[in-house]
């Protein structure tokens, strides 16, 4: 039992070991809550763990409140995303045409905030889309930026 406990962590971190993680940038109080944390919108920095390179920064709502503190609060299915060359683009193996880059919870049970990184070969740019599903039922809130790559400099894609 301790050794299939043991490897399930294990390849648990390996699958991680390629996702974004969110590095958090800064955040701002937007209503006032007398118990709990205040709702807030918050700013998080994504590295693209297939492109050297390129940064996302994603904004989004986080409610506050008791049910906040508590980890029971469903955040709104809102963001917004820009992404940045902030160092020289360079690709360590081919992308695949469409691949989530990163998803996190933003509820107790049914929602996910994704960030998908998609391939626009035909003008060299990578083109990032941030939205908010449910199992339940989807959402239409969505936000989507694009960073060019100079032509010296061709994706790869597999």
């Amino acid at each position: 039992m301790k050794r299939l406990l043991a490897l399930n962590l294990l390849a648990a971190a390996f699958a991680m070991a390629g996702a974004a993680r969110a590095e958090p940038i800064g955040e701002v109080d937007t209503v006032f809550k007398l118990i709990g944390p205040d709702h807030k919108i918050v700013v998080d920095a994504y590295d693209d763990p297939d492109v050297k390179g390129v940064t996302c920064y994603v904004s989004r709502a986080k409610t506050g409140g008791v049910k906040g503190a508590l980890g029971l609060a469903e955040d709104k299915a809102e963001a917004s995303i820009a992404c940045r060359q902030t160092g020289p683009i360079s690709f360590p193996k081919p992308l695949k045409q469409q691949d989530e880059m990163f998803n996190e919870r933003i509820s107790l049970v049914f929602k996910r905030l994704r960030v998908v990184r998609m391939v626009d070969s035909a003008r060299n740019t990578l083109v990032y889309l941030t939205y908010s599903d449910r199992v339940i039922e989807g959402s239409p809130q969505n936000s989507v930026t694009a960073v060019p790559v100079d032509r010296g400099t061709p994706i790869p894609v597999r």
